[in-house]
């Protein structure tokens, strides 16, 4: 009987010094994860948060391809596609869907965890908000929004095309294994305010790049101010209903209804096309200007101080002979564009062990862009 009062009150203590050190959030990673046998975050982490919905009004399926779904993957490329755990595997020529296929009980309406690729949809908004206006200028300063930057060092310097671009200081370890760090107490934690302003900067912005799920949270942070409303009704309005998304999807939110906007946008794969087919298509959707051209233009094209690998919010490989730029997600989330061959190739699931070459770019793009290609080019 003492030993179990000694564990219950260790255990007690132990609650008490998490809490009091703000690592109170690891008790709702743990009951995510572990307790549902899983060891991280996952694609179907949808239901076990709150969420603000991104609705649509007038669904519209793709085209068919003359040819949809009548050629077979080959062996190595479903090898390929089931060791990673794939979900969605879905191909759009010309704009019109080519092939589809779906593994381990996921199929068209299944909606999966975007991850980052949800940070290319922040700053879609940010390009939507500068067309109409409502922000003047990318080189806003960001404690324009929140003044109380202006007490950090180089606080009152940061721009939100330095929140873009991955280009900011600030002080955030991009490690998705250690639950101490800051991923994990944006991702689990209650409060993205207290996981986000309590970064320090730690050089002059617009000097390094860095990529940093902490910088497009604060780049959401400013965008909902500026907006004053939800980034998931702004998606709405200004993406989802005009796009003709299939179906509605959701954005999970901290406790109070901010939008994780680094992460966690939860739709299917026939829907992330539609964002891919709209940078295919420079902006337009049909003969609506969805996004302008010029601002389209600017996220896809590679910076100097990334070394030519990532825009605003896209991924971007020139190197390769055929060249693509893409929407890149934790666990191998692609929404990938290859303009040469009017194409979009879009890939959900599970790859908990994603290589990645020299330059920080997943193996698997380059493969799936090189051989899907070859199979399917006209």
């Amino acid at each position: 009987m003492r030993i179990l009062k000694y564990m219950i009150g260790g255990a007690a203590a132990g609650a008490a010094a998490a809490y009091f050190l703000g690592y109170d959030y690891l008790f709702s990673g743990i009951s995510k994860t572990y307790l549902k046998g899983k060891l991280s975050a996952h694609i179907d982490d949808g239901a076990l948060f709150s969420s603000n919905p991104i609705v649509t009004e007038t669904p519209e399926l793709w085209e068919e391809d003359s040819e949809y779904n009548q050629r077979e993957l080959p062996k190595y490329l479903v090898d390929n596609l089931k060791q990673s755990k794939t979900a969605a595997f879905v191909v759009i020529r010309k704009g019109k869907i080519l092939h589809e296929q779906y593994w381990d009980g996921y199929n068209q309406l299944s909606q999966t965890n975007s991850f980052s690729m949800a940070k290319a949809v922040t700053v879609m908004l940010l390009g939507k908000a500068l067309e109409e206006g409502i922000i003047t200028s990318i080189d806003e300063k960001v404690s324009g929004f929140y003044p109380e930057l202006k007490e950090k060092a180089f606080g009152d310097r940061v721009t939100l095309k330095n929140l873009a671009q991955m280009e900011a200081g600030l002080d955030w370890d991009e490690n998705y294994n250690n639950p101490f760090l800051p991923n994990a107490k944006a991702y689990y934690g209650k409060d993205l305010v207290k996981a986000v302003f309590s970064r320090r900067f730690k050089e002059e912005p617009g000097t390094k790049f860095e990529y940093q799920s902490g910088s497009t949270q604060l780049l959401g942070f400013a965008l909902k101010k500026a907006l004053g409303k939800s980034l998931a009704a702004y998606l709405s309005e200004k993406f989802w209903i005009p796009l003709g998304m299939e179906q509605n999807a959701k954005w999970s939110t901290d406790s109070y209804g901010m939008e994780k906007t680094y992460c966690c946008i939860h739709s299917n794969a026939r829907d992330f096309a539609k964002l891919g087919q709209l940078f295919l298509n420079d902006g337009k959707a049909g003969d609506q200007q969805i996004l302008n051209f010029d601002f389209i233009e600017m996220m896809r094209t590679p910076t100097e101080k990334s070394e030519r690998i990532y825009g605003l919010g896209l991924w971007i490989n020139h190197d390769n002979p055929i060249k693509h730029y893409y929407f890149l997600g934790l666990q191998g989330q692609y929404i990938i564009m290859v303009p040469e061959h009017d194409m979009v190739i879009v890939r959900t699931g599970s790859y908990s062990n994603n290589p990645k070459n020299d330059r920080g770019r997943p193996d698997q793009v380059q493969f799936l862009v090189n051989e899907t290609v070859q199979l399917f080019q006209s």
